[in-house]
């Protein structure tokens, strides 16, 4: 890693190798399990209720959209809680951020943000073709929330409705929309329960973030609520989730709740290991797991969808 000094530019930039990998931790790229999931149930749900006329280029256009948007906005993260100094590496306990650690200048991070967010724009922007120019509105809303999370929204408690949004009724909702041209119950509920399987990743960011938070006056859940109720959060998460996968019976079979339900032990010892540890950098270990839950769910969602 290089140095953090005013001679990072001197050191880093003949190292083409090492500076891709600077941009790759830039990106955070375990973060894109939690933004194809929704695409691929949706996907998933689609695919039961119209082989004939599913797209499989406008599937490929949605979860690259989806990818790039959150590289994006990982990428105005990392700038915005730079330039407002929340990423003191003295008293940050979450994993080294890039331009706080001078792996990339916020002047190249500026660049990068507007670059992914014509990107996203781009690669969205053929969809109109299979929803209609009310995908304009829906991309529109997506570049807008990407930067009103980080830089208003997210101090004032209101990342997990943000999260239950875009990563469960946007994404879920969009992607069902373009492949048959509507939206059932279903649909919704099976949004629902991925936004609040999601919304772990963000609880126990917040729950390690708990302190330094109060201090510099963030409001999440994890700092109104006490550590013990966060607990219960967590795995109720989990839990509702997987009882909301219930309501596809009817349509879908039985599969679409019994299998996601193998989750669960998995998301149960996560939240036990998140409150046996309670507090310090060790919690990243439980955002690993949590990660790691977010994609089981998932592909536990859309097998026991696909499953006649």
């Amino acid at each position: 890693m290089p140095p953090i000094t005013g001679s990072w530019r001197r050191t880093a930039a003949p190292l083409t190798s090492e500076r891709m990998r600077n941009w790759l931790r830039a990106m955070r790229l375990p973060t894109l399990g939690a933004a194809a999931v929704p695409v691929l149930v949706a996907l998933a749900m689609a695919f039961r209720d119209a082989v004939d006329s599913f797209s499989y280029l406008a599937a490929l256009l949605c979860l690259l959209f989806a990818w790039v948007m959150q590289i994006d906005a990982n990428f105005v993260n990392d700038y915005y809680d730079y330039i407002r100094g929340r990423d003191d590496r003295a008293t940050r306990l979450g994993p080294a951020r890039a331009c706080a650690s001078g792996w990339v200048t916020p002047q190249a991070m500026r660049s990068a943000i507007v670059i992914t967010t014509i990107l996203a724009c781009i690669i969205g922007l053929p969809l109109v073709l299979w929803g209609g120019w009310a995908m304009i509105a829906v991309g529109a809303a997506c570049v807008v929330g990407c930067f009103l999370y980080t830089t208003h929204l997210a101090q004032r408690g209101m990342g997990d409705v943000l999260v239950l949004v875009f990563f469960g009724w946007v994404p879920v909702g969009c992607t069902y929309y373009l492949q048959c041209g509507t939206v059932t119950i279903e649909v919704m509920m099976a949004a629902t329960a991925v936004g609040l399987v999601i919304d772990t990743l963000l609880v126990v960011n917040n729950f390690r973030d708990r302190d330094v938070d109060a201090a510099v006056s963030k409001r999440t859940l994890c700092n109104i609520l006490s550590p013990q109720a966060v607990g219960h959060l967590y795995r109720a998460l989990g839990i509702v989730a997987c009882a909301i996968m219930a309501t596809l019976i009817p349509r879908y079979g039985i599969w679409t709740a019994i299998i996601p339900c193998l989750f669960l032990p998995f998301h149960l010892r996560t939240a036990h290991r998140m409150m046996s540890i309670y507090s310090g950098r060790e919690l990243n270990q439980c955002l690993i797991l949590a990660a790691k839950g977010i994609v089981i769910f998932g592909v536990l969602a859309v097998v026991g969808i696909i499953i006649p």
